[in-house]
């Protein structure tokens, strides 16, 4: 049977002799971890923000492996958390905005979203007013790309916004290569998304500017299949920052010009989330 279920076609059969005891024997721990937050007050508007976020932690340590035991994170997601310093940075350098602007290093992404999951359900500042979330996990350090995927794409009015700023970079929006991994549940944005704020998650394409969409491929699939959530995801001296920082600009003109305007971007109509945002529009008259 188990050769047979490994072929085309196949379709389960009843087995219903088949009993099976299992003995599960665990241990478990419990750990206190901090979420950071630092915010630039809006001058008008303070109590509508825009929130970057960016993931902090990851694997830790593994004892029992044989060599490098430290699980470094040094892409995911210290990258992330760089970029959410470099924006802090580049805001601070601007004239004050008219709504807040909030940086969130989340705690605990990789054991189940924990920290954005706190912050969702514990808030700063009111979710109803809070204008978009813009996450950044595990940023481009290939090299600059034509194109910027966005991951859940055709979700909310954000996708505008992300247009307009990568035509302004002459760049174009594409789709994730592979939805069915269902990436846009998987980093922190989705906290957010849940509880109704529209949440923008998008990243460098494969169509490196210099050498290609074959060379960006296969960078990315060299990527997850020789560091993602393993030790070898260190920092490497030879990796091309360029992509990454034009990432960022993608990001900072999105939230400089949210967080000077009045407008609230919208999820799209027939979006899983839009009926949470809907029941909460009167607080935002």
């Amino acid at each position: 049977m188990q050769a047979g279920a490994a072929q085309p076609g196949f379709s389960a059969v009843p087995m219903s002799d088949l009993r099976l005891n299992v003995s599960v024997e665990n241990s478990v721990r419990t750990s206190l971890s901090q979420n950071v937050i630092a915010t630039i007050p809006g001058a008008t508007r303070a109590e509508e923000t825009i929130i970057y976020t960016a993931h902090w932690d990851h694997l830790g340590m593994v004892p029992d492996l044989e060599g490098d035991q430290i699980y470094n994170g040094a892409s995911d997601n210290a990258t992330g958390t760089a970029a959410l310093l470099a924006l802090a940075y580049l805001h601070s350098q601007q004239p004050p905005p008219d709504r807040s602007i909030v940086f969130l290093a989340v705690t605990a992404e990789e054991s189940g979203l924990l920290g954005s999951q706190w912050y969702a359900e514990h808030p700063v500042y009111p979710i109803a007013k809070t204008v978009a979330n813009i996450n950044m996990d595990n940023m481009n350090t290939f090299g600059r790309t034509r194109d910027v995927v966005v991951v859940g794409a055709r979700s909310s009015e954000l996708e505008d916004y992300l247009d307009e700023a990568a035509a302004e970079q002459g760049r174009y929006l594409q789709n994730e290569p592979t939805p069915e991994r269902g990436y846009y549940y998987r980093s922190d944005h989705f906290n957010f998304a849940k509880v109704g704020v529209p949440a923008l998650y998008a990243e460098s394409g494969e169509d490196n500017l210099e050498l290609g969409r074959e060379y960006g491929a296969a960078q990315a699939q060299d990527y997850t299949d020789n560091r993602y959530h393993q030790p070898s995801d260190e920092y490497d001296p030879n990796w091309d920052m360029a992509g990454a920082a034009e990432d960022l600009l993608l990001y900072f003109n999105i939230t400089l010009r949210l967080a000077n305007g009045t407008e609230f971007p919208r999820w799209y109509a027939g979006n899983e989330f839009k009926a949470i945002r809907d029941a909460s529009a009167g607080e935002r008259q």
